[in-house]
């Protein structure tokens, strides 16, 4: 079965490192942001990073499969409001993924990276939503 995995968390969290170990192919709007081999975040172009993360989603999950197994897809983005993942599971139904929905949470004291401002991780963390 064909399964996408959407994991989610605030900066810091380990949302990558998890998303790597799961397998599969790995996407995620900071790989964006990399220019040779360096991460050069700008906020401008955020809308453009989650919609290169969405576009690189959606051809992977139309290829056929032959050249590489696209049968798992690993998202992982921040993710902290429903609307966000909604493009994701739309395209998981169109493609026919079993999407399953990860939240990591840093209680290993994860390091934030990408020193995102503890005013922002703060907004962030207030701003989580969570369905069960």
């Amino acid at each position: 079965m064909k399964t996408l995995y959407i994991v989610r968390g605030v900066p810091g969290s380990g949302k990558s490192t998890f998303a790597k170990s799961i397998g599969g192919i790995h996407i995620e709007a900071d790989q964006f942001f990399m220019m040779d081999g360096k991460y050069n975040f700008d906020i401008t172009k955020i809308k453009l990073a989650h919609k290169y993360c969405q576009n690189q989603t959606e051809a992977w999950m139309k290829t056929d499969g032959t050249q590489v197994n696209n049968d798992k897809i690993v998202v992982s983005n921040t993710f902290t409001q429903e609307w966000e993942m909604e493009p994701y599971f739309k395209l998981a139904e169109k493609y026919g993924y079993r999407t399953f929905s990860l939240i990591v949470e840093n209680r290993h004291g994860g390091v934030n990276e990408h020193d995102v401002p503890e005013d922002k991780l703060e907004l962030m963390k207030n701003r989580f939503e969570v369905k069960l």
